[in-house]
């Protein structure tokens, strides 16, 4: 695929810190615990393409190491934001313009930790435009399609052992989730950052999103809600067994998650690469809507 396709908070401060960077008529500098109403009203206008950075600050704060990164605001001359971004390990990005996509780039070539940049497809085609001269070259790039699920949702077959996982869960649950971003990504974060992979995945049971499925010892069905917001859930690392797919599981489990997930949010969303057709087919069948299209770029480590 062409590049072009492809803890606490802080205390707030009574100013924004460090100077500011601009790109035409906008000002953009870091945010602080002070920003946090008025930036989780901006993502609020798409919530369904906001959900990851917006549970972030619902989660951790604006200002936290297990953001992972550092959340920029762009502001134009009248101080109204124009675009917010998290920049980091996951590079995210909420605004259209030119010039804040321009100034975001410019901020995320200067990062150290960068490792996946995503967003819808066109946002990022633009933003690796500015981003591809200076920044960390593309490692590889992955086109994604955004379903969505709302209201009503089959009823089929209850799976009586659908449950969220508990700690006794935490091995299985953390190496089927290395195998997966192994497969998606070619890094096994169980080689890379054991410690700290095994405590993300710890503290996403301790928060009650992450769902199972578990006969006899043996792993059948795994789902992990990695973000939340009133009006959205997140799922990534949806995953059936290997032995046990093919026997309509994972259509009874998703439903099952579905309905329990919509008593709670508006709607359910997860990404789906386009070179899996087997859950390109399933999610349909769910009752999941295709809403847009994503671009995810794995970035090449800085030396």
């Amino acid at each position: 695929m062409s590049p072009a396709l492809a803890s606490q908070n802080t205390a707030a401060t009574t100013r924004w810190a460090e100077p500011a960077k601009a790109a035409g008529s906008l000002t953009v500098q870091s945010l602080t615990g002070e920003h946090e109403q008025e930036v989780l009203a901006f993502l609020a206008r798409r919530p369904l393409h906001t959900v990851i950075m917006a549970s972030y600050i619902r989660d951790n704060g604006l200002v936290s190491p297990l953001n992972r990164g550092t959340f920029y605001g762009c502001r134009n001359n009248e101080g109204s934001l124009e675009g917010i971004a998290l920049i980091g390990h996951t590079t995210l990005i909420e605004g259209n313009a030119d010039a804040v996509l321009e100034s975001f780039a410019r901020l995320a070539q200067e990062c150290q930790s960068a490792h996946v940049i995503m967003g819808e497809q066109e946002t990022i085609a633009r933003f690796w435009n500015y981003y591809a001269e200076a920044g960390q070259s593309l490692r590889l790039a992955c086109r994604e399609v955004l379903f969505e699920q709302k209201w009503p949702v089959e009823v089929r077959e209850k799976v009586h052992g659908l449950r969220l996982a508990t700690f006794d869960d935490l091995d299985m649950v953390a190496t089927v989730q290395a195998e997966m971003a192994f497969e998606e990504c070619g890094v096994n974060p169980l080689d890379t950052d054991p410690e700290g992979f095994r405590r993300r995945c710890a503290r996403r049971i301790e928060q009650g999103r992450v769902w199972v499925w578990v006969e006899d010892g043996r792993l059948i069905f795994k789902a992990d809600i990695i973000a939340q917001t009133p009006e959205v859930k997140y799922l990534e690392g949806i995953w059936v067994s290997p032995e046990e797919r093919g026997k309509g599981y994972g259509l009874r489990c998703v439903s099952q998650l579905s309905r329990t997930l919509l008593m709670e949010s508006a709607a359910v969303t997860l990404l789906v690469n386009e070179g899996n057709k087997a859950a390109l087919a399933l999610y349909p069948r769910a009752g999941y809507k295709v809403r847009s299209c994503y671009d995810t770029i794995f970035l090449q480590k800085k030396r």
